[in-house]
């Protein structure tokens, strides 16, 4: 499992564009960690991204 894969997996699955095989076969690994970890990561920079956006419409 490389970290490219995961997180291909992880946008994918973020924008609901995820294919039904690519669901199953990530589902089927037995480590969820990396998932995880790149998914609160993501969420986490997504968020700061749009408040520094807003922000600086804002001005």
């Amino acid at each position: 499992m490389s970290l490219l894969r995961v997180l291909q997996s992880v946008i994918a699955a973020m924008f609901g564009v995820q294919s039904e095989k690519k669901y199953h076969d990530d589902f089927s690994k037995p480590a969820i960690a990396p998932y995880l970890i790149v998914g609160i990561i993501l969420v986490a920079a997504l968020v700061v991204t749009l408040s520094a956006f807003v922000n600086y419409l804002a001005r």
